[in-house]
């Protein structure tokens, strides 16, 4: 059982600059977690403090119970997997690999049967004589996981590894890498500012800005109900419009929708999937801008009398001209106001 307890962690780096700030998460035996936000809003110098590379101003982090939060990287029971793979050109891939166990004194025999096993876990079985320098990209980044590994830590901390590589080796590592945490049942915290990466690999995610936590949650969780304006725009495309709820209803130039709350300034959230839009049965007070087809699907870019964009999703691009009138209707929407979510609506 390895635990991860993060205990309002916080990290200044000057009296202007709080990077983290009374940060708070348990990370369950075996989950993996992804800390998702914007570059600047905390998350890997978190995973570093987690790590030991970095010093919390406050607060305690604890794996199974025990305090680590003074420990030096190489008293922690943590592995970490840097987004510069951090190799050492002069070794080969087995000496990389081999490094921490030989700092550990292991047998030889001991040291050899354990880094050919892990080689063979990450698909470079056969690769120990290599050198770092003959190895694409993707293939260094499994070197370096596996140096992680071979060392069993408790917890497993990557802090953004597929980043410098392209998209399509980025998700079929991304996958093998979660085929690997869920083999071996390893504690995991992934950072990412991908979207994408957060919600095929979590078992929860956790939106951080300005160095604290937005929302924490499962993924369609995350995407279904987001807990506040920022996490609903950050979270996949979302459309986002400002208007007055009056007497029952969210009121804007092109549209309305029916909203049981008090009145008051309100910002409307709905997903392009869940905007229907049909030929103007009137004058029609939002034209479409632009139409890009995707093939299985196609996006319509809809321009409103107040200068607001918005997009929703169709089926078929054929159906839909530039500069033509439609009418919309929000299938399913959110409300918020203040920062928080005041209703949500029951999808159609």
């Amino acid at each position: 059982m390895s635990v991860l307890d993060i205990a309002s962690v916080s990290k200044r780096f000057s009296p202007t600059v709080m990077a983290v700030d009374d940060f708070t998460l348990t990370v369950g035996d075996g989950e993996l977690v992804c800390l998702l936000g914007p570059s600047g809003s905390g998350k890997s110098t978190l995973l570093r403090m987690i790590g030991g590379f970095e010093t919390p101003t406050g607060g305690s982090i604890r794996i199974d119970g025990e305090e680590v939060t003074r420990l030096s990287p190489d008293k922690r029971p943590t592995g970490m997997v840097f987004q510069s793979h951090a190799l050492w050109t002069h070794m080969n891939v087995f000496n990389n690999v081999a490094f921490g166990l030989k700092l550990r004194r292991l047998p030889a025999a001991e040291i050899r049967e354990r880094v050919e096993a892990v080689l063979a876990l990450v698909g470079l079985a056969g690769y120990g004589n290599r050198g770092t320098g003959q190895l694409s990209g993707g293939q260094q980044q499994r070197v370096a996981l596996a140096r992680s590994l071979v060392l069993e830590p408790k917890i497993l901390l990557l802090d953004e590894p597929f980043a410098s590589l392209d998209q399509h080796l980025r998700e079929r590592l991304r996958e093998e890498v979660r085929d690997i945490q869920q083999r071996l049942g390893i504690t995991t915290l992934f950072v990412t500012h991908g979207q994408d990466e957060a919600l095929a690999l979590a078992d929860r995610i956790v939106v951080m800005r300005n160095g604290r936590t937005e929302q924490a949650a499962p993924p369609d969780q995350v995407y279904r109900e987001p807990a506040t304006p920022f996490v609903a725009g950050f979270i996949g495309s979302m459309n986002l419009v400002e208007g007055q709820i009056a007497s029952g209803e969210f009121a804007h130039s092109a549209f309305r929708v029916s909203v049981p709350v008090a009145d008051g300034p309100a910002v409307l959230a709905v997903r392009p999937e869940a905007l229907h839009i049909a030929p103007a049965s009137g004058e029609g007070m939002a034209r479409i801008r632009r139409i890009t087809d995707f093939g299985t699907h196609a996006i319509v870019d809809i321009d409103l009398p107040d200068a607001t964009r918005l997009k929703a999703m169709v089926p078929d691009a054929r159906h839909w001209q530039p500069d033509s009138a439609v009418d919309l209707k929000p299938r399913a929407f959110a409300v918020y106001r203040d920062n928080a979510a005041i209703h949500r609506s029951t999808p159609e």
